[in-house]
């Protein structure tokens, strides 16, 4: 007979987890537990390193403006952020047409009072948020280009336009229109005539009812035109809010002007050009006859 130890079935041990693997989950678990320590003791120096480098684009190439008055409506509202190319100019000349900012120190009168902040926190905040373009800055001024040096800028013609260099200016395409009674606004209530010095542009902003621009400071020592070297630079697009993303072409009113600009300086050399045109045919049948007679 075969024993019942003989016909027992040996029971199943259950696995047992060996000190090796209970090693390697300690192990894994200390390696996560390092990980998210060294983040987070990484994340200051993150922060430090994109700020310092935000600054430095927005000192040398682009730099985000917010927008705190109506002056530019409706191309500009209220809030809009705009980017400026600071660098743009250096590498061609400003044009008539483009939206500049330029900084007002000790020259305009700020357009909007901003509340001084009461403590250093606050002042460090405003400063950054200026930097970030989220918060306004009263020494900056955002306006269109008018008049460049040498240009005679003058409203207004039998029609009420602004001429440049006798040239009308149309400018149905961005002066503002109330959105509740569709009344476009004149381009200039005041009559104005200048001449713009060298070094100097003649600005106004498209709300023209609302603009604190040239014209009302024709009494300063610049006539009312600003310097040149005061332009931060150019504003060529929106970036928010979202729905208002696009961007800040030249109108098409202002190449008239140039093309206009461009044919009158070609104009004194075209009697002497057509005077050789003319002449070529003569010499060359004297020519012609003489070669013959030789």
């Amino acid at each position: 007979m075969r024993s019942e130890a003989e016909g027992a079935v040996p029971e199943e041990k259950e696995p047992v987890d060996s000190d090796e693997e209970t090693a390697d989950d300690s192990e894994d678990d200390g390696k996560k537990k390092k990980k998210q320590g060294s983040f987070w003791k990484e994340l200051p120096v993150l922060i430090v390193v994109a700020v310092v480098l935000a600054l430095v684009i927005k000192a040398f190439a682009v730099q985000a403006f917010y927008i705190p008055s109506g002056s530019m409506e409706n191309t500009l509202q209220v809030g809009d952020r705009v980017l400026v190319n600071k660098i743009v100019y250096h590498t061609r000349d400003i044009a008539r047409g483009d939206v500049i900012v330029f900084n007002g120190l000790d020259s305009w009168d700020p357009e909007v009072q901003v509340e001084e902040p009461g403590n250093p926190v606050s002042k460090v905040l405003r400063a950054i948020g200026t930097a970030f373009g989220v918060a306004p800055n009263e020494k900056d001024y955002i306006k269109r280009v008018i008049g460049i040096p040498g240009d005679r800028v003058k409203c207004c013609d039998a029609q009420g336009r602004v001429t440049v260099n006798g040239v009308p200016l149309d400018e149905s395409s961005y002066l503002y229109t109330d959105p509740i009674t569709h009344e476009k606004n004149k381009p200039s209530n005041d009559p104005f005539d200048v001449t713009v010095k060298p070094g100097q542009l003649w600005v106004m902003g498209d709300h023209r009812e609302l603009s604190y621009d040239s014209r009302s400071h024709r009494g300063d020592p610049g006539g009312g035109t600003i310097p040149i070297d005061r332009v931060i630079g150019r504003a060529f697009v929106i970036v928010w809010p979202l729905d208002r993303i696009g961007t800040l072409p030249i109108p098409d009113a202002f190449e008239r002007i140039a093309l206009q600009k461009t044919a009158a300086a070609a104009l004194p050399a075209t009697p002497y050009a057509l005077g050789v045109i003319c002449t070529l045919p003569l010499a060359y049948f004297r020519y012609r006859r003489r070669w013959k007679t030789t």
